[in-house]
């Protein structure tokens, strides 16, 4: 039986996963690296609190109303997809400390730098979870289907995805606005968790954060970026008792990963649903569009164990 404190983390951890996932999908898989995520969590955060403790809504409505919120706030965004590399993350970072600032001034209305006290405690370990479940499922998902690869031939070569009719600044403006969904989402999870929200709880530090997770896992693979948002937020709090140290084994982890794998925790690798099965001796090729080989009913990447070579492949690296 796990203890409130050990729920509190993995609820915390559960948090972590679908705001990383959202991330992922702008900067692991479309190559458009941002710092400012965490103004999504944040407008996320603040719409979904009003909207159940002034407008009375269901907690389960005003979750995914606060990731629609930032989702439409994102669109603001459309003109800076034309800049490239450190310029658009440049104005990402702007855009996440321009709504910190707007929340650290909103007065009444946003509560200001006190915040906004009052949310019921709503998000249990249950109820993160499933999120976290239901977040991995559908990016999975996305990342399997035609606008998917989309993304990643936009990754790999941008003039060469143009010339393949790929509508690029859609399919940039379409990543950009299910990541802040995500965040959104998380926002509005974590609003509900803390029972109050800041705007200091949305700075630049939670936006590198999230980043990286991202770095952490790998570039491009989605189970490393989860299991990089879970490994990240565990170690502040493995590291509790060293007080003001344990932030030194935070990015201490991170320059080794960096330093000793420069393509991240788990590279280019995903876990396949192949992999699990064999685990359990059952050999079946469960790769989308994919078909069993005759005879054996054993798929190619059932072959690999429980991690296997990602399917929606990236032949390079970085932003």
């Amino acid at each position: 039986m796990l203890s409130n404190y050990h729920q509190s983390v993995l609820t915390l951890m559960s948090i972590n996963v679908v705001a990383v996932t959202g991330v992922a999908l702008l900067t692991g898989f479309t190559g458009l690296f941002s710092f400012g995520h965490a103004g999504y969590m944040s407008i996320g955060a603040y719409t979904a609190a009003m909207l159940v403790v002034r407008a009375k809504l269901p907690f389960l409505l005003a979750l995914p109303l606060g990731g629609a919120m930032a989702c439409l706030v994102s669109l603001i965004m459309y003109p800076t997809l034309r800049l490239k590399g450190d310029y658009f993350a440049i104005a990402a970072l702007g855009f996440g400390e321009a709504v910190r600032l707007i929340m650290d001034n909103g007065g009444t209305f946003t509560g200001g730098a006190r915040g906004f006290p009052g949310i019921p405690t709503m998000t249990r370990l249950p109820v993160a979870l499933v999120f976290a479940a239901l977040a991995l499922y559908f990016m999975r998902n996305i990342l399997y289907s035609r606008f998917g690869r989309a993304l990643i031939a936009i990754r790999e070569d941008r003039l060469a995805a143009q010339s393949l009719g790929i509508n690029v600044a859609h399919s940039q403006m379409m990543s950009l606005a299910i990541s802040a969904f995500y965040c959104g989402t998380a926002g509005g999870l974590f609003a509900f968790f803390m029972s109050f929200v800041q705007p200091r709880m949305f700075d630049m530090a939670k936006s590198t954060e999230l980043a990286s997770s991202i770095v952490f896992g790998g570039l491009g693979s989605l189970t490393g970026s989860a299991v990089a948002a879970g490994i990240l937020t565990s170690i502040p709090e493995v590291f509790r008792p060293l007080m003001t140290w344990r932030m030194v084994f935070y990015g201490l982890a991170l320059v080794l990963t960096i330093v000793l794998r420069p393509s991240g925790l788990l590279g280019t690798w995903e876990l396949s649903v192949n992999g699990i099965l064999k685990v359990f001796g059952v050999s079946r090729d469960w790769t989308p569009g994919s078909r069993p080989p005759a005879g054996t009913g054993a798929g190619a990447a059932g072959a690999t164990g429980g991690l296997g070579p990602r399917t929606p492949g990236r032949s390079g690296g970085g932003k």
